[in-house]
Parts: structure tokens; sequence; C-alpha cells
């Protein structure tokens, strides 16, 4: 006859379905991850690029027009130089060059005054006429008609609804404007020869001592040398920009790349805490519910064993067996589960390693197992000496079952800095890259019926009293266990997890 179930067992059945969704539940919660570098790279990109270009921009118009400017100052004043200089060398004292310029004949001058009159303007234009990079010189009188000219036909027009000459005019005072290409649009841009490059255009004006106009000086120029030093200031300031936005981006990318591993490492221990968090909830239940039925199962066969002329002895002894072999995957997962106890104290790491060797003396003798210690004692390290012994006790055990047939155990001390290393090889066969990666994960186990928490325990220990613990491989065979401990006692928090 079959048994009823009992309301027991079916609420630690629902409870245990119940902390498993639970589980599950949590893990679907994790929000997915953030793509920083992703996002980093095509954002700051773009903001260093376009405040780059930016100030790249603002950089070379400044250089050109404060250049620019600074030609057309220098040649108002060599011109108006040039003035004053023809004036007082012609002893035309009280005459302005506007009225040296004007066309007007003025009968009070006598003969001399009016050759030396002729004279001046005769010079002055000269100067005009070789002025370096010039393409074009005018000069207009107050009606805004042109009286000279390096190009002749433009002598006896007048210019109507010129902007910047109307503002010469007006103002009294220098005007400047860069053109690319001629403007049809503009009469008096008739040029001697074509410009190859942008030019500039600049109005001087002529004043009397009143500050009224009398002449103004139109001056095309294409300032050859001075074009190719504005390239090439305008080449080395793109350059620059170029190579400051580099490295600021550089910069920001390291930053963000260190924050970024930083954050992932976080991530990771985040998932990784909520799922053993959920692991521990439902192991922890379903482990306390396997516990009172296993100890019925085993005391029905204990009692079934002692009654006279069993026929099926060995079958009660393959179920006490299987039974006690359940009992202890449920007292290991307890054992793992159960948050560490333990204050950090000092430890004498060579008495420990040869009290856990000492457990295994016999088995390595029957599989023909050498040991080899380098190790110097005695060595104080940060530990607790009940949880080293554990943690001694599952490495040496993995090493002993990855060499079935006979090897060599070879246990290694040595410091480095405040740390003690303590390096246990074995001569098996190694460790897939699979199964390195995922040596230290919860449940998992390579060995036929093993639960897979015996390297969970050895790194929530080491980790527990600021050490570490690692697996590699050797060459050409063989596993490495590296057990990193603190010399010195220090305080040190419980890591979540």
């Amino acid at each position: 006859m079959s048994k009823a179930r009992t309301p027991g067992g079916a609420m630690r059945s629902f409870s245990a379905w119940r902390l498993a969704d639970k589980a599950k539940t949590q893990l679907t919660e994790i929000a997915e991850p953030f793509h920083l570098m992703w996002r980093f790279s095509l954002t700051s990109f773009a903001i260093i690029s376009g405040v780059a270009i930016g100030l790249a921009w603002f950089s070379t118009r400044f250089l050109v027009n404060e250049s620019l400017e600074r030609d057309a100052l220098l040649s108002a004043q060599f011109i108006q130089s040039i003035a004053v200089g023809e004036i007082r060398h012609h002893d035309l004292t009280g005459m302005k060059m506007g009225d040296v310029l004007s066309a007007e004949r003025y009968g009070m001058l006598d003969a001399q005054t009016l050759a030396n009159r002729q004279r001046a303007r005769t010079e002055f234009l000269d100067h005009l006429a070789n002025l370096p990079d010039l393409l074009l010189a005018s000069i207009f009188s107050a009606n805004r008609e042109v009286i000279w000219s390096t190009n002749p036909q433009l002598i006896g027009r007048k210019v109507k609804e010129d902007g910047p000459l109307e503002a010469a005019f007006s103002s009294g005072g220098r005007v400047s404007a860069r053109y690319d290409e001629v403007d049809p649009e503009r009469t008096e841009q008739q040029f001697t020869r074509p410009a190859k490059m942008f030019f500039v255009e600049n109005y001087i004006p002529l004043l009397d001592d009143q500050g009224k106009v009398l002449a103004m000086v139109e001056i095309y120029k294409e300032p050859v040398d001075l074009i190719e030093r504005l390239e090439r200031g305008r080449g080395l300031i793109w350059i620059a920009t170029a190579i400051g936005g580099l490295i600021i981006y550089l910069g920001l990318f390291w930053i963000v790349l260190r924050a970024s591993r930083l954050l992932a490492q976080q991530q990771d221990q985040l998932v990784a805490n909520k799922t053993y968090g959920g692991l521990v909830e439902m192991s922890t239940a379903v482990a306390h519910s396997l516990r009172n039925p296993l100890a019925s199962i085993r005391s029905s066969a204990e009692l079934a064993q002692a009654t006279p002329g069993q026929p099926a002895v060995r079958n009660i002894n393959d179920i006490i067996a299987q039974v006690d072999r359940m009992a202890d995957w449920v007292g290991e997962l307890l054992q793992c589960l159960r948050p560490l106890k333990g204050e950090a104290e000092s430890v004498d790491l060579v008495t420990s390693i040869h009290e856990a060797l000492s457990v295994f003396w016999p088995r390595l003798d029957q599989l023909r197992i050498q040991t080899v210690l380098d190790i110097d004692g005695p060595v104080a390290v940060t530990s607790h000496r009940l949880l080293l012994g554990q943690v001694l006790n599952s490495v040496l055990a993995n090493a002993i079952e990855a060499m079935p047939g006979g090897g060599t155990l070879h246990l290694t001390l040595q410091r480095n800095g405040p740390d003690v290393l303590l390096f246990i090889d074995d001569s098996g066969p190694g460790l897939t890259r699979q199964q390195q990666m995922a040596a230290f994960k919860s449940f998992y186990s390579t060995k036929q019926g093993g639960l897979g928490i015996g390297l969970v325990m050895v790194r929530q220990v080491m980790e527990h009293f600021g050490g570490h613990a690692t697996l590699q491989n050797l060459s050409p065979k063989g596993t490495r266990a590296s057990l990193r401990f603190r010399v010195e006692i220090q305080p040190f928090n419980r890591r979540t997890g």
C-alpha cells in the first residue's frame, strides 16, 4: 500500500517551489548591462570633435581677422606717413595730401608751390602704385569720383551705392573687408591681374585739420606672404587642436574604461550575490526538508537489517550507504551556505599544513604519490585555525584526486611583501579552459557525485580574511592551486555573497 502524502511534506515542497521561483524572479529582475564604453565612445567622440572643430575654427578665424586687421593698420599708417612726409619734403606747409590730390586749381598759389604740389602728388601716387602685393589702388574725391587709379579705365568714374566706401566717408576712419572672389556688382574691382587667393580691401581716409575727409584711398591687396603664414598658422592650430582633443579623448577613455571595468565587476558581483542569495534560501529549505526523510529511511533500513534471516541484506546495506552519502551532501551544503564565523587570528601556516597532510598520509602511500615540501616555518598568517584546516583539506583532496595513478604533490611557501603565497602543485592532467573558468562557481564539479561546493568554500574563507585563491595550469601538465595569505592581522569585512 502506498502511503498518503502528509500535509507537512506538501508544505515543505510548496515552500521549496516558492523559494526557487523567488530566486528565478531575482535573476530576471537584474537590469541589462549599461553599455558604458559604447555610449561613451560615440558621445564623447562627437562632443570632443565638435568642441575641437569649433575651437579650431574660431582660433583660425580670429588669427586671420587679427592678422588682416594688423596688416590694414600698418598699410594705413604707412600711407599716411608717406603723405605727411611728402607734404614736409616739398614744403607744402598748411596743405593736406587731400588738397594735393584734388584736381582743383588754387589761384593764390605761386608757380613754385604749384610745381611742388605736382611733384608731391606724383611721388605719392608712385608710392601707392608700387606697394607690395598690390592688385588695385584708387583715390576717390569727396563726391565719390575716381581721381586716380592704377587702372586708368576707372579714372573719372563715380561709384554709387558702395557700402564700404560710404562707411569710410561717413566715419572718417579706416574700413577693411575681405573677399574670396571678385564681386561683379563692384564696379571698381577691375584688377590689372587676377587674384590667386583671397584679397583684402582697405579704405584709408586723408583728412584735413577739422577731420573732414578730403580724399579716400582704396587699396586691394593680395598679401601672399601673409597668406602663407596664415596657412601655416591655420595648419598648426588644426594639428594642435586635433592632438589636444585626441589626448583628452584618450585620457577620458582610459578613465571611463577603468570605471566600466569596475562597474562590470560590481555588476557581476551583484548577479553572483543575487544568484547566491536565491540558491542559499532554496538550498537551505531543501536541505532541511531532506534531513528528516533521510533519517527515517536510514532508521527503517537499520531495523530491517537487524531482522534475522533478512534475504535483502545487500540491498539494505546499499540503501544505508546511499542515505549516508546523501546526508554527507546535505551536511556539506549547509556548511557551505552557513555564514562564515570566526575572528581573524594569527595562525602558523606551516603547522596547519602538516596537520592537514597527516590526514592524507595513508592515501598518499596507497596511491604512491610522492610529497615534496619546500616550506620554512613558522609562518604566521591572518586566518582562523579551523577554517584554514578546511581550506587546506579541500585543496589537498582535489590535488590527490587528480592523481589516481600516482604522481608528485609539491607544496611551496613564498613570501611576497606583506603576503605569503602557498603553492600546491599536482602532476595530474590539468584543467581545461572551461574547468578553469568555472572552478570557483557554486555547484560546479567534475567529480562523479560531487556537489561542487569545496572550492567555493575555499575562496569564501580566503577572501573573508583578506586573501585570495586561484587555479592555473602548469607546463607541461599539472595544476597549481595558489593561496595568498596576509601576514599581519588586520580587521576585514566579510564580503557579501
